[in-house]
Order: C-alpha cells, then sequence, then structure tokens
C-alpha cells in the first residue's frame, strides 16, 4: 500500500533567528530497503544494479589523495549545505600511493628483530566490517537538526552527516568489494562488528541482512518519496556476498538503543517507542545542550522531556540534496500549534535486543543465525558466542557483547564499555577453555579498551549515580586487561565503534613472557570517511611467532553510482567537520581531579602531564612520498606475536610446517 505524505506544516529554523537559514538546508541520511522480507517493490521489476570498479586493491597498493582543508570553505554549521559542495571543490579525490605495510614488534621481548625472509605459512584469513548505520532518514524521531544549532553537536557526524542516505548503497558496493577479493584470494569468513543499525529499527536492520543476502532493495520508508527521480531512493539489487562465505555479527550499542544511546523502554513518560512509528515529527527538548539546570550530565535523556520543545527534523526523500524539513520550537506560531505530518511506516518499529538477534535467522547466506544460533537460551538477548572458523586450526574467535544494559538505570548516553556477571563469568570460561583446549584466540566485540579519554562517552562504565545496584560492571578496566593477559593464547581484541583505524599494543606485564601481550585493532566505519573495512591475514612464522597482517580496504566504487557519491560527501565532511581520525589521548591519573579512579589504560604509566600520550599508536606519514596522500586514517600493520612453548608444539604439530 502506498502512504500519502499530508501537505506539510510550514517549517521554521531550530531557533527562530535561524528560520531562514535551516529552511534552505540540505542534508542526507541513512538510506533503507524493503528487501524480501518487508515485500518486494511496489514499482517496476528491472531493479538497477551497481557493480564496482574492478580489480579491487587494498591501500597497500593505492590511496586516496585529497586537499585535508579548502581555503575559503563553508563553516561546520554549514555541513547540510550540500548543494554548495561543488562551488568550492569539496569531496574531489585522486589516487595516491599506497600505504606500507609496518611491523609492529611491540609485544616481543626487547631487541627481537623478526628474521628477514624466513619461512612463513598462512593460518587464515578473514575480513571484517564494522558501524554500516543503516539509518532510516524518512522517521519522525532523529536529532539532525541540532548538527547546525547546537555547538556540543557540531562535530557529531553520527546525527547528521550527508553520506548517510547511501548506506544501502554502500554496503552493496563493499560486498562486492569482498567477493571480488576473496575470488582471487578466498577469505575463511567475514565477521561484523557491530552498529549494523542505527537507531534499532527492524527496516533498519531488515534491510542490512537483506544487502548481505543479495534481495532487491527499496531504500526508502513511509511515502518513498523520490523512488522515481532520486539517486538514493531508487529500488536497486543488491549483489550479495558468495554463496561460499559465511558472516557471523557483533551487536553493538546502536543496534539496541534509540541512536545508539537511549533505551526505548526506559522511561514511558517520553514515548520514545511510540515515537518510532508516529504519524507526526516529534517534538523533544535539546539533550545535546550542555550544563543545562537540573540536568548536571552532559547528555541525559531525560532532556528529551525538556522545554522548551524542538522539531529536529526529518529528511525529505524528495530532494535530490537531502533537504531538512519540519525544524524549529514546537511554539513557533509557522507550526499553527500543530506537529508537522509525515506517512507512518509500521516497519519502522524499534526491537529488543532479543527480536533484534532473532532476526538473523531470516537469511539466506551461511551460517543461519550468524552466529547467534550458536547462543544457549538466546531468547532472553545474550548476544554472546564463540566459533572454530578452521575444523583443522585450533584457532577460535570469541564474540563478546561489551554493550550497556537496557535496565542498568544509567541516563547518559549508552556508548560506554560493559560486562555484567553473566558475561564477564561466561568470557572468563571461554578464555579458560581455550588455554585448556590449546586453541589460539580472538575476540571479536564492538568497543575497544584502553583509548577512548576518561570522562568520555565511550570509556569503559565507571557507572554513575543513578545506576541499579545490579547493573554495576562486573569487572573494572584494569581487572579485564589483566585476564586478558592471564591467557597467553589469546592474539588480539577487535573491535568498531570509534570510527577509526587505530592499533594499539598491550604488552604482557612480564617482561619474561611475552607471550601474555595482545593486540587491539580497531576498524573504521564503512559508513564515515575512509569508509574503509579491513582484511586479517593470521601467519606462522619459522621463528615461532605468529604475524597479524591487518590491511585497510577501500570500498572499490565505479564512476556514476551512489557508493562514488557517498564517497565524495565522506570526504566532503572530513574536510568541513575536520575531526582527528588518528588520535592519541593522554593516559590521566585524574580527569582533571574529577574522576579518582582512572579507567583508560593500566598497562602504561598515568600521569597528568598532557603529553603522555600512547607510544604504541602511530600513524605513517605520507605527505613525503612521490605522489603524496594529504590526509588518511588508515593503518596497514604486520603485528608481532609470540607463542608459548606450548603452543608452539600444537601448531608445528597441527600445521606440519617445516623449520
Amino acid at each position: 500500500m502506498t502512504h500519502h505524505l499530508p501537505s506539510p506544516a510550514p517549517s521554521s529554523g531550530l531557533l527562530s533567528t535561524r528560520r531562514a537559514f535551516l529552511q534552505s538546508s540540505a542534508a542526507f541520511i541513512g538510506a533503507l530497503s524493503l528487501g524480501s522480507s518487508l515485500g518486494a517493490p511496489a514499482w517496476g521489476r528491472d531493479l538497477r544494479r551497481y557493480p564496482i570498479a574492478t580489480p579491487a586493491e587494498t591501500t597497500v597498493t593505492q590511496m586516496l589523495a585529497f586537499p585535508a582543508t579548502i581555503e575559503p570553505g563553508l563553516a561546520k554549521t554549514a555541513l547540510h549545505q550540500v548543494a554548495r559542495y561543488k562551488d568550492f571543490g569539496y569531496g574531489e579525490w585522486t589516487l595516491g600511493s599506497g600505504l606500507p605495510i609496518v611491523t609492529r614488534t611491540d609485544l616481543m621481548r626487547a631487541g627481537y628483530e623478526k628474521p628477514v625472509g624466513g619461512e612463513s605459512k598462512r593460518l587464515i584469513r578473514f575480513f571484517a566490517f564494522t558501524d554500516v548505520h543503516i539509518t532510516d532518514k524518512e522517521a519522525p524521531n532523529q536529532l539532525i537538526g541540532f548538527q547546525q544549532t547546537e555547538p556540543a553537536a557540531v562535530n557529531n557526524t553520527s546525527i547528521y552527516s550527508p553520506v548517510m542516505p547511501y548506506t544501502t548503497q554502500v554496503l552493496d558496493a563493499a560486498v562486492q568489494t569482498v567477493n571480488d577479493l576473496h575470488s582471487r584470494d578466498p577469505f575463511d569468513f567475514g565477521i561484523a562488528l557491530g552498529d549494523a543499525c542505527n537507531s534499532t529499527s527492524y527496516n533498519e536492520v531488515r534491510w542490512y541482512i537483506d544487502v548481505l543476502d543479495g534481495q532487491p532493495i527499496t531504500p526508502s520508508s513511509g511515502d518513498h518519496r523520490g523512488r522515481d527521480s532520486v539517486d538514493f531512493q531508487m529500488p536497486f539489487q543488491a549483489a550479495g556476498l558468495a554463496a561460499d562465505l559465511p558472516w557471523y555479527q557483533v551487536l553493538g550499542n546502536h543496534d539496541h538503543f534509540m541512536i545508539g544511546s537511549f533505551p526505548v523502554d526506559a522511561d514511558p513518560t517520553i514515548g520514545l517507542r511510540q515515537s518510532y512509528t508516529a504519524d507526526r515529527i516529534w517534538a523533544v527538548g535539546d539533550v545535546l545542550k550542555p550544563n543545562r539546570e537540573g540536568f548536571p550530565a552532559l547528555f541525559d535523556y531525560r532532556g528529551l522531556k525538556a522545554t522548551p520543545a524542538y522539531y529536529p527534523g526529518v529528511i525529505d526523500g524528495a530532494s535530490p540534496y537531502g533537504a531538512i524539513i519540519h525544524t524549529g520550537r514546537a511554539d513557533d506560531p509557522a507550526f499553527a500549534g500543530k506537529p508537522p505530518q509525515i506517512a507512518a511506516d509500521p516497519g519502522r518499529r524499534p526491537l529488543a535486543r532479543a527480536e533484534w538477534l532473532a532476526e538473523f535467522r531470516n537469511t539466506t547466506t551461511r551460517p543461519k543465525g550468524h552466529g547467534f544460533d550458536l547462543i544457549d537460551g538466546a531468547g532472553d538477548g545474550f548476544a554472546c558466542y564463540s566459533f572454530v572458523p578452521k575444523s583443522n586450526l585450533p584457532l577460535k574467535v570469541i564474540v563478546l557483547d561489551v554493550t550497556q544494559s537496557e535496565q542498568d538505570g544509567s541516563r547518559d548516553i549508552h556508548g560506554h564499555g560493559f560486562l555484567d556477571a553473566r558475561r564477564w563469568d561466561w568470557l572468563k570460561a571461554e578464555l579458560a577453555r581455550g588455554q585448556a583446549d590449546d586453541q589460539l584466540m580472538i575476540i571479536a566485540n564492538h568497543i575497544p579498551i584502553g583509548v577512548s579519554p576518561i570522562g568520555s562517552e565511550m570509556e569503559w562504565w565507571l557507572g554513575d549515580a543513578n545506576a541499579a545496584p545490579d547493573f554495576a560492571n562486573a569487572v573494572d578496566l584494569a581487572g579485564l586487561v589483566t585476564t586478558l593477559q592471564a591467557a597467553p593464547n589469546l592474539l588480539m581484541w577487535i573491535a568498531g565503534h570509534r570510527h577509526l583505524n587505530v592499533v594499539k599494543a598491550f604488552p604482557s606485564a612480564d617482561p619474561d613472557r611475552p607471550e601474555q601481550g595482545f593486540w587491539q585493532v580497531e576498524t573504521c566505519s564503512l559508513r564515515d570517511f575512509p569508509q574503509q573495512f579491513r582484511t586479517f591475514e593470521i601467519r606462522l612464522n619459522a621463528d615461532d611467532t605468529v604475524s597479524i597482517e591487518a590491511m585497510n580496504v577501500d570500498i572499490a566504487v565505479a564512476d556514476g553510482t551512489p557508493a562514488a557519491q557517498s564517497r565524495k560527501y565522506a570526504i566532503a565532511t572530513q574536510q568541513i567537520i575536520q575531526n582527528d581520525l588518528r588520535p592519541n589521548s593522554p593516559n590521566y591519573a585524574t580527569a582533571g581531579g574529577k574522576i579518582p579512579v582512572p579507567s583508560m589504560d593500566p598497562t602504561r604509566p598515568q600521569s597528568d602531564d598532557p603529553k603522555a600520550t600512547d607510544p604504541s599508536i602511530r600513524f605513517v606519514d605520507l605527505r613525503s612520498a612521490d605522489k603524496p596522500v594529504q590526509y588518511h586514517a588508515s593503518s596497514n600493520v604486520a603485528l608481532l606475536k609470540q607463542l608459548s612453548p606450548r603452543m608452539v608444539e600444537v601448531l608445528e604439530r597441527r600445521v606440519a610446517m617445516r623449520k
């Protein structure tokens, strides 16, 4: 059934003094699909396909090159003025020199040097992508308008960015890039590290799975405006992941929290659940405004019902540049006391954690459930499992849910790392079993550890004054790291969440037992610049060490496709917003004297010196190369890991590699 959008109410700016400014705004937000599970498209049978440019290459061969800044240019608050990008030259790029693979020996004994030309045998090869953030850009309960008006949100491209209309098409291009690489050098498996969705909507997760399954995709919702004329709204046929390539899924905070931040049912008086399927734009307080009287926290979901109320707006699917409509103060006379109306869509309903996990059983790719069928009693929302990707290789992947609980009582943004007692006990048992079974281990989860500044919205959760007593973090970061170091077969902790390509070493606390160190490898978002995924190749070396080659891959977009347009907008966003994609935060002993218990990194010295950054976090500078890459946020590395004597014996017997 086709819904018809009522005539829109007059729109005004988020602040009356900015009415004209926002009335002319242009923006984009998450592309959606109505694949097979929601019914085939109601218009046309000959769907577009968007082949990629082949052969696909990794960033070892070539890197995107573009100016880091453009002067004069647009202000950050003008990010939504997409129609003006061409006037300034935003988003233009060329190909520059490749990024070399840097060998890292941080975990090895002092003075270690990797032998040159030694024999090496591949153990396993896999890929990982993360933070796709499939977003219903036409949903009535977004915060997009605040990016232009709220200083605390001006750098927040999670609530608004011009790349957001194209997420389904970008995922389709990424899948085809994986397929092309796989056809020439097969992967053993793939894993997605969380935030498949942007706001835990049924249509978002359904479209995510359908792109991977190769279903017909209709990237619009509600009234499906612009479906015949606007590129990010037009139905298309997804390619689907190669049939012989299994993929597994990790749960992220956006997959079960509204906009990755707020428990849908934590405070029924706010009406978050009802806002998903409403036929009108929700009126909310400015939850992003800091230091509001009565709300001491920077973010507090009670602010959603504060006054004055605003209409934060939606994206008009019929607008080629994704104009933001229906914004302004709710008491503005332009609205005549009536909320702006939109076409409701029951497919936007929010999913509880267990419902979200269950959707992965409705799939045509393998394995069924994409890992969640391996959970005993998954009906209660428990999202941890482990699997052995190759039956003849003693290696297991531990998929760990470290997201916060919906019942923890915290009113802050729910983007912190957290383990309840059940998950913590499960992890300790998995590590112990892996050691007893002589298995190498990889922990795959959504949130990295020891890299987010103390007091930030992404650090390991310390609890807060509102937290329910039964939902305190079961382990502090020091205790977690100590436990991980006590499992010498642990190779690495892989994560997404921060949209960054950061590699960090957690060395052993005992210099005589270097095998107790492990690596952390973060992978950036497929949505935001640099729109990459990673390949991982683990090799056994002749000197009884393991090498983990982790390389970034740019999506292989073809000119004229929606994914290519998204790349231009991703680069433009970085040029305008200038977010630091190569961070290295000080390891403060306290957070300005306010937080007495440090949580950032217990493996290195803590002080209040702002220059006390992590020496293991490094980025290669290519500006002096023959073909300079003016800005990049990538990291290609070969990470060395010492094996325990027992694991050396096991691998030499199982892998049968001659010295």
